[in-house]
């Protein structure tokens, strides 16, 4: 028997942790006596045997003509005049997007769940694909260590996957820089379009956690070396640019997209853009490649979309709008993750990403655990880097239930969009069975489908229940609702994702804010969607509140403008835009033995 998985988050990424047990289980107060180690996600996706891209590209049925290989088992499928949302919905496939219930900092294996999920429609006999989001190396080296899955459901080959695959994170980080470097250029020949230097909003990023490059002085030294000016860097997936390649729908809609980017104002309020300086065409030759979707599999040869790589707390958190097309024209089911909690990445695929592709879901995946709903229950306190509390890891079904309220929100809130959930309990080495037979009556009462999957330890041969429970809720009726009309004001925009998904009294707009969002509408920008920036940790603005909080209101203290992106965005407490490194990073655990194998990358 095989049960589980752990996964650790630090609001960008996860670390895996996972056991397989092979004999002389015992139960225990604390979970299982295990008998064997499991093997590392990282042995175990080196041992794999993988087939060769253009076999999985041939079974898809995409043509080897639209393959731009990157070595044996990687390769680029290259849009065409036929991708597009038309012919991706010719074949009636079925869409479905994994999210889950509010995550405690350790996460709860939702990117293991959607891989799993891939491979068990392929054990009943469905045609199914796989569409991710692409690892970002900030995390990998900070504190994750890789972001394939975990045990027998992963992405691979997985180390390609989290250092580099096929160079789209580079390019995106070169054509945001470019953008960056002629500003600057700008201002030091004379600053023709007559930028006011405290209103620029463009910074610099890079693909790594570094704390000290947060806010920088560029310009200092001699004349000739720039006008000195605050600024700083954020992380690559927090780029404008990295939303920009998730949501166009074709190379010409990106070109259109980074034209509009707007890098700040002039001295009269008015928006400087990127065709302004002139930079949108040279930064569409960076990303001519990046555009295309990247083609990999997963260790039972499922075919696996992996493409852009947006954050989920203060962007939209999703993979990328033409792989989903890619991916709805050669299968016929599709499955795609969104960032964080049904309230987070979830609202945002509905709101943003499908109002914008032109797509909508069947179905959507709820994933908990055990130990989310008892972290949920207020009785226990999770700190990443710690163990988890003692009397936690005891079965409790009641502690289970005094957490019911976070499930059966998220349940709500999907429902909301007019999709129909299923639960999938991702089970965990410590759970007990009267746990999971607790979740599965919470969700029952909630009237929603619910199935247990082990597909960390046993791959798509653990997750039959799921896929079935999957194919059935995806014949039923769903009709796509969004949370508010393009019609409506921004302000109100804000306060209906807060009042109708969080379920928050009202939101509190501060008199800056307020005037930020009136400049916005009188801009011409008022129809644009929103995105909400809070903590992933809480549904709602305060990471302190477990459950499903009410009696409160949802602070509103700055909002910003990706007009490249398509939104506007409105930060509600501290959101940190460039992630530091721990005191002992997942870098320092990583290198090459004196066999030159890899080891510490998962």
């Amino acid at each position: 028997m095989f049960i589980g998985e752990i996964l650790s988050v630090d609001g960008v990424g996860a670390t895996h942790f996972s056991t397989k047990i092979v004999s002389g289980i015992t139960k225990m107060n604390k979970g299982v006596t295990l008998s064997k180690p499991f093997p590392s996600d990282l042995e175990i996706a080196q041992n794999a045997e993988l087939e060769p891209i253009v076999e999985i590209a041939k079974k898809t049925g995409i043509s080897e003509d639209r393959l731009e290989n990157y070595g044996k088992y990687v390769a680029k499928v290259l849009l065409d005049e036929t991708t597009n949302a038309e012919n991706a919905l010719k074949r009636g496939s079925k869409y479905i997007v994994v999210t889950a219930v509010t995550p405690t900092p350790l996460g709860e294996g939702k990117t293991a769940t959607s891989v799993s999920l891939a491979q068990g429609m392929h054990q009943i006999g469905k045609n199914a694909t796989l569409t991710l989001r692409e690892p970002a190396l900030g995390p990998v080296f900070g504190v994750k260590g890789g972001a394939a899955g975990g045990g027998y459901s992963q992405i691979v080959p997985m180390e390609k996957l989290n250092l580099h695959l096929t160079g789209d994170f580079h390019a995106i980080t070169s054509a945001h820089n470019l953008l960056a470097a002629l500003i600057d250029n700008h201002l030091h020949h004379g600053n023709e379009l007559n930028l006011d230097i405290r209103n620029i909003s463009w910074r610099r990023v890079m693909d790594m956690n570094d704390r000290s490059l947060r806010n920088i002085i560029v310009g200092l030294g001699e004349r000739m070396d720039g006008v000195p000016r605050e600024t700083g860097f954020d992380i690559t997936p927090a780029s404008e640019v990295m939303v920009i390649v998730s949501l166009s729908s074709s190379f010409e809609d990106l070109r259109n997209r980074l034209a509009r980017i707007v890098v700040g104002y002039n001295m009269d309020g008015d928006p400087v853009t990127a065709k302004d300086l002139g930079a949108d065409g040279a930064m569409a030759i960076l990303l001519q490649d990046a555009i295309n979707p990247n083609l990999l599999q997963t260790l039972e040869h499922t075919p696996a979309l992996i493409h852009a790589g947006p954050f989920g707390n203060i962007a939209t958190g999703n993979s990328s709008v033409v792989a989903d097309y890619v991916g709805l024209e050669h299968s016929d089911y599709v499955i795609t993750e969104a960032g964080f909690g049904a309230d987070m990445g979830a609202e945002r695929f509905f709101n943003v990403k499908c109002r914008k592709s032109g797509l909508k879901p069947n179905a959507a995946v709820l994933v908990v655990t055990v130990r989310a709903l008892k972290s949920h229950s207020g009785l226990y306190k999770i700190t990443p880097g710690k163990p988890l509390p003692e009397d936690m890891l005891k079965e409790s079904p009641s502690d289970v239930k005094a957490g019911a309220a976070n499930l059966q929100k998220h349940i709500e809130i999907v429902r909301s969009f007019g999709v129909q959930p299923v639960v999938a309990i991702n089970a965990f080495p410590t759970d007990f069975e009267s746990e999971h037979d607790a979740i599965r009556e919470i969700a029952k009462e909630a009237g929603a489908r619910v199935a247990i999957h082990r597909g960390v330890a046993e791959g798509g041969a653990g997750v039959t229940e799921l896929a079935e429970a999957v194919v059935e809720a995806c014949n039923d009726k769903s009709d796509l609702v969004y949370t508010y009309e393009d019609s409506d004001s921004l302000e109100t925009k804000i306060e209906k994702v807060a009042t109708k998904v969080y379920g928050a009294d009202g939101i509190e707009v501060a008199p800056s804010a307020k005037k930020q969002l009136k400049r916005f509408e009188e801009l011409g920008f008022g129809d644009l969607p929103v995105v909400i920036a809070k903590t992933h940790l809480s549904i709602s603005s305060d990471a302190s509140l477990k459950g499903a909080p009410t009696g409160w209101t949802l602070p509103v203290r700055e909002v910003r403008l990706a007009a490249g992106a398509g939104y506007v965005y409105a930060i509600c407490g501290t959101m940190r835009t460039m992630p530091g490194l721990a005191k002992n990073p997942a870098a320092g655990q990583m290198g090459f033995d004196e066999d030159g194998n890899m080891f510490g990358l998962s």
